[in-house]
């Protein structure tokens, strides 16, 4: 009964000896612990745990137990084995009883605990960090910002530089509809630039013009953004006269014109990632939204990987432009387009970008469709096939081709004498009767070495 009511039950004389030990908790039992018995329980325990055993040894009565107190026993592996111990005196002789339970398993699941309360402050710290940042950048900004949530359309957020633009407080312009900080004029282009952010991801720049205080006239671009499993716009307003381009003319129109164009039109950096792409390249490569695209390496879609894109960037690189430079592009869903690309190197604050115009080449078509075992009847047929398939197609191809345009010089030779013609190539008859099939030299109704 004793070893069913405790993990740890010890019985001990007058002078605190331990004469039995019995053990019944679900953990495994200490390495030696069968050494306890013979053994003063004073020795048994760390040095701070001395004190506790005394207390108990001199508070056991026989009218109840003790109060517990936690006690650390010193085991074989070095590690303290924690035991709350109660304690009763069980006749006139002295005898005491020790029941403990075993807290091994709390320790663990204490320490684990505090593990992970440590490990969620070091990540709550650097969110906070990061948050205090972000909010520091966003309020020393001098570009107009707002953050406006999506599915209202109201502002959440608006920085400094903003408050200034549109001439109130933050306090008064969170909270209003984006709508509501434009006039009637500028109605249409705030809806066209929310719908084009909420499609591709990101809008062009438009006119807008506010409803009074500060700069009026403004240019008006959208993007979205995901925060907390929420869906908001970043809005960014800066001063008509400085979004003007030379010349007079508005950026936003150029950009929309580009967007519009039914060629495919693609952005990307030095390292050839895609940094934006209008609708009609979105269409070729049979992308659905821009979002996905950002990042991707281009050669994902443009010609062989690490070929016809580096080379195109290359020599972007080398000589500013580039016209008509023809491979392929490929489609997520397996689609194959032959294209003509042309293309500009912009340098911009420092960077350089490249943009490219990609055209598809419809009359080219059946040189597309082409698989490499359709044959060529010319080196120029074949040598198009360069970077659109492996060496080792090609080198069969042009193995085939020269097969096929020696047969063709032989027969032409002979006078169309097969027999003559099998003998200056040293072939056998029946050899080159097949040859002759499969390069499609042979009608099905001929005979097979007519002519001899």
């Amino acid at each position: 009964m004793i070893a069913a009511a405790a993990d740890v039950a010890l019985v001990l004389d007058a002078s605190g000896v331990v004469r039995d030990v019995a053990y019944s908790a679900p953990e495994l039992p200490p390495e030696g612990i069968e050494d306890w018995v013979g053994a003063l329980w004073l020795d048994l325990v760390t040095i701070e745990s001395r004190s506790k055993v005394e207390a108990l040894l001199r508070d056991a009565v026989a009218e109840g137990p003790t109060r517990p107190r936690e006690v650390n026993h010193i085991v074989a592996n070095g590690r303290d084995m924690p035991i709350r111990y109660s304690t009763i005196r069980m006749d006139d002789d002295g005898r005491i009883l020790a029941l403990g339970r075993d807290l091994r398993s709390v320790a663990t699941l204490q320490q684990r605990l505090v593990e992970t309360q440590l490990l969620l402050e070091r990540e709550y710290s650097k969110i906070r960090n990061a948050e205090t940042r972000y909010r520091l950048l966003f309020q020393l900004s001098t570009e107009a910002v707002l953050i406006v949530d999506e599915a209202s359309e109201r502002v959440v957020e608006a920085n400094a530089a903003a408050s200034k633009l549109i001439g109130e407080t933050a306090q008064r312009t969170i909270g209003r509809g984006l709508a509501d900080l434009f006039d009637e004029r500028s109605a249409q282009n705030v809806r066209r630039v929310i719908a084009t952010a909420r499609t591709l991801g990101h809008s062009g720049l438009a006119r807008v013009h506010l409803t009074g205080g500060g700069h009026s006239d403004l240019m008006m671009s959208v993007s979205a953004f995901r925060q907390d499993s929420r869906a908001h716009f970043l809005v960014r307003l800066v001063p008509s006269t400085g979004a003007l381009a030379e010349g007079g003319h508005q950026p936003s129109k150029a950009l929309d014109a580009v967007m519009a164009m039914p060629d495919g039109f693609v952005v990307v950096d030095e390292r050839q990632r895609v940094l934006d792409a209008n609708p009609a390249f979105l269409a070729l490569i049979e992308v659905v939204t821009v979002d996905g695209l950002r990042g991707a390496p281009l050669d994902k879609w443009l010609g062989r990987p690490g070929v016809e894109a580096t080379l195109l960037v290359s020599n972007l690189r080398e000589h500013g432009s580039l016209r008509n430079f023809s491979t392929i592009l490929r489609g997520e869903f397996g689609g194959l387009e032959q294209v003509e690309v042309s293309g500009v190197a912009v340098n911009s604050g420092g960077e350089t970008c490249f943009g490219l115009v990609i055209r598809p080449v419809r009359n080219a078509g059946a040189l597309r469709d082409r698989e490499p075992s359709d044959g060529f009847r010319s080196v120029e047929q074949l040598t198009q096939l360069v970077g659109r398939v492996s060496l080792k197609d090609l080198v069969r191809e042009s193995t085939d081709l020269v097969e096929k345009l020696c047969i063709e010089a032989a027969l032409k030779r002979t006078e169309d004498n097969r027999a003559s013609a099998a003998q200056i190539l040293g072939l056998s008859r029946q050899s080159l009767y097949s040859k002759l099939r499969r390069h499609g030299l042979l009608d099905d109704d001929s005979e097979p070495f007519g002519g001899d």
